[in-house]
């Protein structure tokens, strides 16, 4: 049975227990959607977190949960809206990123624009 605070992010956690899956997934959508998100360097750093192997596990947990309901096929808000379409992808990503703020490190922000400056390419997937 789900818990209270995780209800209606079932497929999100199911997602994120299959990592191989969030990375290939992660690329492909960001590479398509890169140019409309505001938040894309955070979304990058919580990429490189997640998968960066001296990360707690608890930590990796929550930031693969948020960036598994950004792969997601459907969202409480489709991404296709004008506007509107990434602002629960980003509302999600914030309260991950809040909760794990001190875990995200310098390294991780470097990378992250380091990618998004060479544009991005999921050779761009390997933590330092």
């Amino acid at each position: 049975m789900a818990a209270e605070h995780s209800v209606g992010f079932e497929p999100a956690d199911r997602l994120a227990d299959d990592r191989e899956s969030v990375r290939r997934r992660f690329w492909r959508k960001l590479k398509r959607v890169a140019s409309q998100l505001p938040f894309a360097e955070d979304l990058l750093a919580a990429y490189y977190c997640a998968f960066d192997r001296q990360t707690p596990r608890h930590v990796q947990a929550s930031l693969l949960g948020a960036i598994a309901y950004f792969i997601l096929p459907f969202d409480f808000v489709p991404d296709v809206m004008p506007i509107l379409g990434f602002t629960d992808d980003a509302a999600v990503l914030a309260t991950a990123l809040r909760m794990v703020a001190s875990h995200i490190t310098s390294e991780h922000r470097e990378a992250a624009r380091a990618a998004l400056k060479r544009g991005v390419d999921e050779g761009d997937s390997d933590v330092a």
